[in-house]
């Protein structure tokens, strides 16, 4: 190692990704350091909460020591030059599992990256290990067969969303700086509000999808995650490549239409100056009265310092069945095989999907499609008198790991295993940006998450935007986020003996 950590600051595993950066960069902390410091966290907390399920810990020192030879050799150093990143187990990392958490790809080790991960690693990043998900990313309770359930580091009996609740977990423990996620019905917004982490769902094209198999149909995305938004917009400005193989990534001359660098650098601005319109439910989304009463206890703290905050929706009239129908679309396109050629071996959800998907019909789907254009339409228009939306970000709380999913809102079913996300999938369908931050804590104490919605490709915008909410948020009391008790997760049995543990449907 090259340098020593100043005796005075606190464990390295706990410094922001950008703070991390500027002292490996100016030799105050070695990124060996750095890495063995988030090695000995996971060891010390994942018993507890099953987060990181695939690792190379040799690997990740022997690229530290690499950072700190090059930075010694003053070579010229990524953007992300010896940060340890946890990556979501829909990603592949060589020479580390990736199993979607589907059972038939339980043996399945790549032999490279893909495009991400190889981007990440190119701008200095360090891939500390696999976070988990549930199969193939299907649902918001991240359990599979293959390496079973994680638990929320804030309360070991309780759900840490999905899909990419892995990463969140691993964020609020301190595992490293900056995780993976990935988005289609609020799969990294979820996870994020429900541990006190923060995730960002892009505009679509933004980070592209070389390999997604419906490119055409613009719903998934990759996104970032961290545990503040400036990390983020830090990790977005490596994600954000240009690349042609998606073709929602308009890239003329070798560049994007966006500059990714621009994300590092978040500007400043006055939220006094904008037009926020709130909602507790986009009026359709079947928003539990716990949450719309911690929500309304955030909002009115932040009034005071808001100029314009108007009581407002766009008009989201055919959501439910958008979704619905497009969802089935996209897991037709891959899964269907899976489940008519090893049924046992496929869960329940996305069993579920294929059958749900194999009951629309052409016309369905057309329907749908033309129901998809005018709601963007409507959604475009809305943001000509708003700036920005403000919302929940689940429509229900943290509950028992033992529940799929909430089958039940306030005594009204739901449904299906993802209509609880409905408040994500609102701006989904419209292709919006948008980003989860915590704010405040919900009746039994757990982390509530606050969705920011924008205009699309008005991404960089949004995450100014999100970064001053956020300063102003840690400066309320009632409302500053607080990370999990790290002692007593060291001290908690371990998960994988837990009843219910690898019981899932």
């Amino acid at each position: 190692m090259v340098a020593n950590f100043r005796p005075d600051a606190s464990d390295p595993a706990d410094l922001s990704a950008i703070e991390a950066r500027r002292l490996i960069g100016r030799g105050e902390l070695a990124a060996e350091e750095l890495a063995r410091a988030c090695i000995a966290r996971v060891e010390a907390i994942d018993p507890a909460v099953n987060a990181l399920v695939a690792r190379d810990f040799d690997a990740v020192i022997e690229g530290a020591r690499k950072a700190d030879a090059d930075r010694a050799a003053e070579n010229a150093l990524g953007p992300l030059h010896g940060l340890p990143v946890a990556i979501k187990d829909m990603n592949d990392v060589a020479g580390l599992a990736t199993t979607f958490g589907s059972e038939i790809f339980r043996g399945n080790v790549p032999k490279r990256d893909d495009a991400l991960v190889a981007g990440l690693r190119k701008a200095g990043a360090l891939p500390i290990g696999k976070t988990n998900n549930p199969e193939w990313s299907a649902g918001a309770n991240t359990r599979n067969r293959v390496f079973g359930t994680t638990a929320n580091p804030h309360d070991l009996t309780r759900n840490c969303g999905g899909s990419s609740g892995g990463s969140a977990v691993a964020l609020a423990c301190g595992y490293a700086p900056l995780a993976s996620g990935s988005d289609l019905g609020g799969s990294l917004r979820t996870p994020a509000a429900f541990c006190g982490v923060v995730g960002f769902r892009p505009s679509f094209g933004v980070v592209p999808g070389d390999a997604r198999r419906t490119s055409l149909l613009p719903l998934a995305t990759s996104g970032p995650m961290a545990r503040n938004v400036a990390d983020c917009g830090l990790m977005l400005s490596v994600m954000a490549r240009p690349d042609p193989r998606d073709p929602f990534t308009a890239v003329a001359g070798g560049k994007t239409a966006w500059r990714p660098e621009d994300f590092a650098n978040l500007p400043r601005c006055d939220l006094a100056s904008l037009r926020f319109a709130v909602t507790e439910d986009f009026g359709f989304a079947p928003v539990e009265a716990a949450s719309q009463r911690t929500f309304r206890e955030g909002v009115n703290a932040l009034l005071p310092f808001l100029r314009s905050c108007e009581e407002a929706s766009p008009d989201c009239t055919d959501a439910d069945r958008i979704f619905a129908v497009l969802r089935s679309v996209i897991f037709l396109s891959t899964h269907a095989a899976f489940v008519d050629k090893s049924p046992e071996l496929v869960g329940e959800n996305v069993t579920e999907n294929v059958r749900e998907g194999r009951s629309y019909s052409a016309e369905d789907v057309a329907q749908a499609l033309v129901m998809q254009g005018n709601y963007d339409r409507r959604w475009q228009g809305f943001f000509e008198d708003c700036d920005f939306i403000l919302a929940p970000a689940v429509t229900a709380q943290p509950r028992d790991w033992h529940e799929a999913y909430p089958k039940e809102i306030d005594g009204q079913a739901t449904a299906s295993y993802y209509h609880w996300l409905a408040c994500a999938y609102a701006s989904t369908i419209a292709g919006c940006p948008s980003i989860t931050i915590p704010c405040g804590r919900d009746e039994n104490d757990m982390p509530f998450g606050l969705q920011i919605i924008g205009r699309r490709h008005d991404d960089l915008r949004l995450l100014a935007v999100a970064a001053e909410l956020e300063a102003l948020i840690a400066g309320l009391s009632e409302l500053a986020p607080k990370g999990p008790d790290l002692a007593a997760l060291a001290r908690a049995p371990k998960l994988s003996a837990a009843e219910g543990f690898w019981d899932v449907p």
